[in-house]
């Protein structure tokens, strides 16, 4: 029986699509995950359906046997961070280098179907034209957006040399439900959340002005569905952005108006690496993978916002 596999399944976007692949009525979901930076709580509702292997993507004689005749690899695992991949480069490349060689390689050895893989819109680096296309030439201002273009670059060249079929989507700056706000590393508007809710102020590095193609989770997780069905897309790069920009201001300035409350935020020097705008240009991929993202960035942070109160 075919299978699915979510390398990086119990992180905050791995997770998410194993839940999406589970109402999509997938019945044989591997998730693979080594809980560096994911949460075997982030699939408890779901710990049930699915098959959890703890396993590092950086050991091939560790992942080669679960990937083994995967219909499709959703390969999510990395060290997600700008300034963790400046802080400290070498396990950053080993994961997000070196286990993504790992995964297509298992994957083509094993005669998996497809890899859909998980890059990033930091490739692009800053950029005077915006929104940012695909033909760009890209300009990776830090290690980790060089690992996650390296990635795109394996991908391409196992789809030509090798025949396997691999697509590469580039996340705008994904946010929602399940983001982890402790780490010195997380992404902003988790940030933003768990601050809103504690009533402090939040650290913005820089002036606030720089903006970002904000994407609910759940607009990634179709995306990745549809680039897993997709016909003719094998070695291509595809934009995963809404299309609009939001400066980091204007995200604080929302969930104040949600919550009724004004508290200033607090500003500190821009970090290294970090790209001034980012915006998608989302054209290719609506063309050739049906991209249709349905939450506006209001409805996202209302989701989101609800759901970190909650916890």
């Amino acid at each position: 029986m075919s299978h699915y596999v979510v390398t990086g399944g119990a992180g905050f976007i791995g997770s998410a699509i194993v839940r999406g692949l589970l109402r999509d009525g997938a019945r044989r979901v591997v998730v693979i995950d080594n809980l560096l930076t994911g949460h075997e709580s982030n699939l408890e509702e779901v710990r049930a359906c699915v098959e959890f292997e703890r396993a590092d993507i950086r050991e091939y004689e560790a992942i080669a046997p679960l990937i083994r005749g995967a219909a499709v690899v959703f390969h999510e695992a990395a060290i997600p961070s700008v300034p963790r991949s400046i802080d400290d480069p070498a396990p950053s490349h080993e994961v997000n280098i070196d286990g993504t060689f790992n995964v297509l390689r298992a994957a083509r050895e094993g005669q998996a179907g497809r890899v859909v893989y998980a890059a990033s819109s930091s490739a692009y680096g800053d950029t005077e034209v915006l929104p940012k296309v695909e033909s760009m030439a890209p300009r990776p201002k830090s290690p980790y957006a060089l690992q996650k273009l390296v990635g795109e670059y394996y991908c391409n060249v196992f789809s030509g040399v090798y025949g396997l079929e691999a697509v590469a989507l580039r996340y705008f700056n994904v946010y929602g439900p399940r983001q982890d706000p402790t780490s010195p590393y997380s992404g902003v508007l988790s940030v933003f959340m768990k601050a809103i809710l504690e009533r402090r102020s939040p650290t913005i590095f820089g002036d606030g002005e720089q903006s970002r193609d904000f994407t609910f989770v759940e607009d990634v997780v179709e995306l990745n569905l549809r680039a897993a069905r997709a016909k003719n897309v094998s070695g291509k790069v595809y934009n995963g952005g809404n299309g609009g920009r939001i400066t980091l201001n204007e995200a604080w300035a929302l969930l104040q108006r949600f919550e009724d409350v004004e508290i200033r935020a607090k500003y500190a020097a821009p970090r290294p690496g970090d790209v001034r705008h980012s915006q998608a240009d989302t054209a290719a991929a609506v063309r050739d993978l049906g991209h249709d993202p349905r939450f506006s960035f209001e409805e996202g942070m209302r989701r989101t916002l609800e759901w970190y109160r909650g916890q």
